[in-house]
């Protein structure tokens, strides 16, 4: 029996508690990480789970994580770590997307807390790595065929067991990658995230009681599947169908992909069909199901009229349909890597559907793709550093107001690598730095801008590889706003500027090279004709528009 009777007033102390947890883990990585992928850009997230696997609680951190760990928790727990086995100085880790991820550079790391012996909830953290290994540094290959070419694979299996570290486990990840010393200690700080997580909910239990903390974890899922069907209730009954497209897998250029959404809101559900979606594709812009059930699930919790604790009971309301095979849900051995742009541009369709049911909720599209790009620098010395840059675009212009310029939108919540960091720890330069006037989508309401950034090599050599998409199908605008600019990248060498095209892999860079980057912006949302003339003039005077463009 809880130790202190669970009224609503001790549920909403929990649910803080809980919530206060996943952030004072969330800290605890950012204090102690060692890449500037984790450490600066902030690709990671933090979580607490119930006894079963459930999300119970996050920090604010990457959506593409939070509503994908408890899946792949559940899948750990099903299939592959008995749950007896799993004790309360263990770690287990995985960053499989067979086995529930997403894509090898994101590992998860979970453990399980105890009260008086019985297991009350576990604790969890994925950090994208700066490297896994495989055919690029930064493991992020644009032409990879299959998953054995991205990286390497951990199944689910304890790093710690018993508090003592799998020492063959740790040795084998040194020896496959190629920042081990970054990596490890990235990994090392996952680890002492989740035992400040745990011992804030030891801390809680000892209040409350074992018994408490599972009925507490129970109450707070009702609660937000209740309030999550409330919000959908609102919403008007009908099938509503959007399609957006990937321009290409990377190896078939002339093939784009296809996101199909067909959503049905009924009462207080919604389904979302995706068997009209591309089948999975050779190249590695494929998602696993638990990335797409990210987008998902994101897009109809931005949807709502009612803001509510995001956790795994918002989820019970929705079903989503996606054939295994698609590029929605690939099979093994399908390459993944780039999943993040599938679940972009998945989310982009969702929107585009979701806006015909609730027109005055849903903006027009944002940049829609990760622009993921990697430098391997390679010094005279043979001495290398490896950089991951995650670059980002505009939002789309909203029923009442217009994008935000260069935000990270979407599936992901990164920050940018500081100039500084990058020119302190790396031999390159960033020359250029700034918004793109005139890449944001025209309307009523102004898509956001996307940016520029150039990069110049100063090492005698460096391989780049790029990642991206956004470089043909351009964000949509919605109610006559007009779509937004496509992305552009260039290589500068002896003053001569050509194309790079935005899927290479190690493409070879000599000293005084410069890549530049060009973003897109979000689409413009209602007719450009209507747009007041102080915000045209407002647009002229800060540079955001041509007085051409804007006339």
């Amino acid at each position: 029996m809880p130790q202190t009777p669970l009224g609503p007033i001790e549920i909403e102390v929990i649910r803080n508690a809980l919530t206060a947890a996943a952030a004072e883990m969330d800290v605890t990585v950012w204090r102690t990480s060692r890449s500037t992928i984790v450490r600066e850009l902030l690709d990671y997230s933090t979580a607490v789970f119930d006894a079963e696997g459930n999300n119970l609680a996050q920090s604010a951190r990457i959506p593409s994580h939070l509503n994908s760990m408890s899946h792949f928790l559940r899948e750990i727990l099903d299939r592959y770590v008995d749950p007896a086995s799993w004790g309360p100085d263990d770690v287990v880790i995985s960053n499989d997307p067979y086995c529930g991820g997403q894509h090898l550079p994101d590992i998860c790391a979970f453990k399980p807390v105890f009260h008086e012996g019985r297991r009350i909830a576990f604790v969890g953290t994925l950090c994208h790595h700066i490297d896994v290994g495989g055919l690029v540094a930064g493991s992020y290959a644009a032409k990879a065929i299959e998953i054995f070419q991205e990286g390497l694979r951990i199944p689910p299996l304890k790093l710690i067991e018993n508090g003592r570290r799998n020492e063959g486990v740790w040795a084998m990840i040194r020896q496959n990658i190629r920042k081990p010393d970054l990596l490890l200690g990235d990994l090392q700080s996952q680890i002492a995230s989740l035992e400040v997580g745990a011992a804030a909910l030891r801390r809680l239990a000892a209040r409350y009681g074992a018994e408490g903390m599972i009925e507490a974890g129970r109450r707070i899922l009702d609660m937000s599947e209740q309030a999550m069907r409330a919000a959908i209730s609102r919403m008007p009954d009908g099938t509503y169908e959007f399609t957006d497209w990937l321009d290409d897998d990377g190896i078939d250029l002339d093939k784009p992909i296809r996101l199909h959404v067909a959503l049905t809101i009924r009462g207080d559900s919604i389904s979302v069909d995706l068997s009209g979606c591309s089948p999975q594709v050779q190249g590695p812009t494929n998602a696993t199901l638990a990335s797409s059930n990210a987008a998902v699930m994101f897009a109809v919790m931005c949807a709502c009229d009612e803001p509510f604790a995001a956790n795994a009971g918002c989820y019970r309301p929705i079903g989503t349909i996606a054939p295994e095979g698609s590029v929605v849900n690939a099979r093994a051995p399908a390459p993944v890597v780039h999943r993040i742009a599938v679940t972009h541009r998945l989310l982009n369709a969702m929107f585009g559907a979701l806006h015909q049911a609730v027109p005055d909720r849903i903006p027009a599209a944002y940049y829609g793709n990760s622009y993921v790009c990697t430098f391997q620098t390679v010094a005279a010395d043979e001495r290398r550093e490896v950089l991951v840059e995650i670059e980002i675009g505009g939002t789309g212009a909203h029923p009442r107001k217009d994008g935000v310029n260069a935000l990270s939108a979407g599936m992901h919540n990164n920050s940018n690598i500081p100039i500084e960091m990058i020119e302190a720890q790396a031999p390159l330069t960033i020359t250029r730095y700034e918004l793109l006037p005139g890449s944001g989508g025209a309307g009523e309401h102004r898509g956001g801008l996307g940016l520029l950034r150039e990069w110049r090599v100063d090492s005698p050599r460096c391989f780049f590889t790029a990642n991206m998409d956004r470089f043909v199908h351009a964000p949509y605008g919605l109610a006559g706003g007009a779509p937004a600019r496509v992305g552009k990248l260039v290589l500068t060498r002896d003053g001569a500027e050509s194309p790079v095209p935005p899927k290479s892999d190690n493409l070879p860079l000599r000293q005084g090279d410069r890549i530049r980057l060009e973003t897109s912006g979000g689409g413009g949302f209602g007719d450009p004709a209507r747009r007041l003339p102080g915000a045209v003039a407002r647009d002229q005077a800060l540079g955001y528009v041509s007085r051409a463009a804007g006339a």
